[in-house]
């Protein structure tokens, strides 16, 4: 039979579960953050996760990068050079240590920022080539959502491994600068200058 005091114990155990909070890598709150853009939060995947790395369940699957948490894929989109392909492991420290340093220099979420970066850096539009007998013309296409999402992460990281290149910052410094500036719109950012001439070239062709 069980006692008054064993029974008190026992509805501790069972509460604790539902005030339990998932935090990534045990310091952020994704619950908090916040996508203005309406096309791509259907593509931005910030369910709760302490670690992000799914071990490829989602590889092969029609729209499985939208059920793949987006901090997973800035990982995986930082995996370019011979230093860092394959090695997800040393891409994940970078990402780590550079949301540490978003943190400390915004006062404010890292997840938050890079949504905000991937908003600025998304492009609406970009250009295809029609075939008109032998010729080529160039036609201003919208692009879908996911696409957009795909092209703003590859910038993003293609800026920052560019930046490592003669330079003394380490590549967590250089991406959360990246990320950072790209949050803010500045077109010192690669990824946003690359968006604009995305548009501008795009805009000329319609």
């Amino acid at each position: 039979m069980m006692t008054e005091e064993g029974a008190a114990q026992v509805e501790h155990v069972k509460e604790e579960p539902s005030s339990f909070n998932v935090l990534l890598f045990g310091k952020y709150d994704l619950n908090e953050v916040v996508i203005k853009d309406g096309g791509l939060a259907k593509y931005i995947d910030i369910r709760p996760t302490s670690i992000p790395v799914s071990g490829g369940k989602h590889a092969n699957k029609w729209f499985g990068k939208s059920r793949m948490s987006i901090v997973e894929r800035l990982i995986n989109n930082m995996m370019r050079t011979g230093d860092y392909t394959g090695k997800k492991g040393k891409s994940y420290q970078v990402v780590k240590d550079s949301f540490e340093i978003i943190q400390q220099r915004t006062k404010k979420n890292p997840v938050q920022a890079l949504v905000e970066a991937l908003e600025n850096a998304a492009p609406r539009e970009e250009v295809t080539r029609l075939q008109f007998g032998g010729i080529s013309v160039p036609k201003a296409v919208d692009i879908s959502p996911s696409r957009r999402l795909d092209i703003a992460l590859r910038n993003i990281c293609r800026g920052t491994v560019k930046s490592t290149y003669k330079n003394k910052k380490t590549v967590a410094t250089c991406l959360a600068e990246e990320i950072i500036l790209a949050s803010r719109g500045d077109m010192n950012s690669f990824s946003v200058s690359k968006k604009e001439e995305i548009e501008r070239v795009s805009g000329s062709a319609r």
